[in-house]
């Protein structure tokens, strides 16, 4: 069973960091162009980062950019997001996400919430 699973999310003041993780499994994690994906309360989805199958390649939305990190480590198949100087407008559900030949894949999403 292809599974994604976020974790990592919880309450933070702004301007702290937070480090968010997605363990893959039943896929070839390696294969894959991996995906963060937010959703803030009563707003739509929208694309933070994408980070290519050897990691090499990293791509951000400008409204992260210069403050978060995509990265991954494929042994381990976890795909991570360091957030660091987290604003209020960060606060959203964090999904990981990608495609395979079927569609894309999403975990559950994890909570990150940056208030005072």
């Amino acid at each position: 069973e292809v599974q994604l699973v976020e974790s990592g999310g919880g309450l933070v003041q702004p301007g702290g960091s937070l480090r968010l993780s997605c363990a893959a499994s039943g896929f070839t994690f390696s294969s894959y162009y991996m995906n963060w994906v937010r959703q803030a309360p009563g707003k739509g989805l929208e694309w933070v980062s994408a980070i290519n199958s050897g990691g090499g390649s990293t791509y951000y939305a400008d409204s992260v950019k210069g403050r978060f990190t995509i990265s991954r480590d494929n042994a381990k198949n976890t795909l991570y997001l360091q957030m660091n100087s987290l604003k209020p407008e960060d606060t959203a559900v964090y999904y990981c996400k990608f495609t395979d030949l079927t569609g894309e894949v999403w975990g559950q999403g994890t909570l990150v919430t940056v208030s005072s």
